[in-house]
């Protein structure tokens, strides 16, 4: 779906494009609706979907997930709702929980022992996006340089010591996810549903093949040397990267918002707060069918290095650790924790988890929330480990290089509140410590 354009025909692309990315909103366990809300169609349509605004064109609904209500809830059960207005928050809730209560992952600034760093151990980088980031991927061998996918529908390798763009090469609408296939091949795919691989030493692309809907994840797995995407036409696909062309194509229940690959295995998230694990040397069945163990619409997948387990982060303020092992001790270890919430006035302001990043060295990992914070956690010891300053605005993507020395954290407004004025999007360039990203012996 094109994203370009000026004046008038851009206000009319951007009108259909805000029609293609209404969705659904969260649900409750039992499949019912917890809050209405929207901005565009009919009366009928307003009390089911929500419009995510953008000035250049439609923010996807990956990327939405704005609440324009406050809940009262007690045990997970809705009972009571009235409008409030919109907040940066995305939401505002006030509720008893059934989770497990972990109280040193409060979501208050300070309420348990962590560090909050800020210094000059970090720098932005020059020449960004002209829009929102929608992600940032470092090269598989060093932290040199940064790969970068942007709404504004280029796609940008920088030299991350030299403060440089190398190059930069554009797709027809907005670029919703990037990935290195080795140090010298990029991969892309977004709104115009194409997939394109580009070598970034002669600055040539090729047109690999496409999706019937926008494609959302674009992923390697160098145990079986594969590609893969997860579009919102409800499939997933694997693509040799030698020839390269298509390897296989395989329905998925719902969308696909996002997915992981951990070994061999492929973890992907789609609506309706579906996980499944497939077996990349077997694609023929789905190894395991889950439900996302929180109640919300699923934002982020990552797996742990190690291959045990993954993350799963939802737009309410909440991650979960998962276990891939489905025996019942393995099973018993897995846990869920609130983050990414801020209290005003005696109020809480839960906010979506939108990135999550893996050190691949430590195996602990980072969050990224719509309200500017990163934390780092350590999942074994179940701590927060340090909490960085707060960025002008919203997380929307983050990325350990492969050594765990240098952070990646792209500060970009995913239109919680539409189309305001907003703090300036860009990337900025961390060096942490060990002291930061190290579980804490016991």
């Amino acid at each position: 779906m094109p994203c370009g354009g000026t004046g008038t025909r851009r206000k009319l692309r951007a009108r259909g494009a805000r029609r293609h990315a209404q969705f659904r909103p969260f649900e409750s366990a039992n499949g019912g609706a917890v809050w209405l809300g929207g901005a565009n169609g009919s009366a009928r349509e307003r009390r089911w979907r929500l419009t995510a605004g953008r000035r250049r064109g439609a923010r996807a609904e990956c990327l939405a997930g704005s609440i324009s209500r406050i809940l009262t809830c007690f045990s997970g059960t809705v009972l009571r709702e009235r409008p409030c207005p919109r907040r940066l928050s995305a939401s505002v809730i006030r509720c008893r929980s059934r989770e497990k209560a972990f109280p040193w992952w409060s979501g208050e600034r300070n309420s348990c022992n962590m560090k909050t760093m800020t210094g000059s151990n970090e720098f932005k980088l020059n020449q960004t996006p002209d829009d929102g980031i929608s992600s940032v991927k470092f090269s598989p061998n060093t932290s040199q340089f940064l790969l970068v996918s942007s709404w504004d529908t280029t796609v940008r390798l920088y030299d991350v010591p030299a403060n440089t763009m190398r190059l930069k090469y554009q797709h027809s609408g907005a670029v919703l996810d990037c990935a290195f296939y080795d140090p010298t091949h990029a991969w892309s795919g977004g709104l115009d549903q194409q997939l394109k691989m580009h070598d970034l030493n002669t600055d040539q692309e090729n047109l690999v093949g496409a999706h019937d809907a926008p494609i959302r994840c674009v992923e390697y797995c160098p145990e079986v040397n594969v590609m893969v995407t997860g579009s919102w036409d409800q499939t997933v696909k694997l693509w040799d990267p030698r020839t390269p062309c298509n390897a296989g194509t395989f329905s998925q229940p719902e969308k696909v918002y996002t997915l992981s690959v951990s070994g061999d295995r492929l973890i992907v998230g789609t609506a309706g707060r579906r996980v499944l694990v497939w077996d990349l040397r077997n694609m023929g069945y789905v190894q395991q069918r889950r439900e996302s163990s929180l109640k919300y619409q699923t934002r982020c997948i990552r797996a742990f290095p190690n291959k045990q387990g993954y993350v799963l982060s939802s737009i309410e303020g909440r991650v979960a650790v998962e276990y891939l092992d489905p025996s019942p001790e393995i099973q018993k270890k897995k846990y869920a924790f609130k983050c990414h919430r801020l209290k005003e006035n005696n109020i809480e302001q839960i906010y979506p988890v939108n990135a999550i990043s893996f050190h691949n060295v430590h195996n602990t990992f980072a969050t990224g929330g719509s309200d500017g914070f990163v934390n780092i956690w350590d999942p074994f010891n179940k701590k927060r480990l340090c909490q960085f300053h707060r960025y002008p605005t919203s997380i929307a993507s983050l990325a350990f290089s492969n050594d765990g020395t240098t952070l990646a954290i792209a500060s970009s407004y995913m239109y919680e509140m539409d189309d305001i004025e907003h703090p300036e999007d860009g990337i900025y360039i961390r060096q942490v410590t060990d002291a930061e990203t190290k579980p804490k012996s016991t």
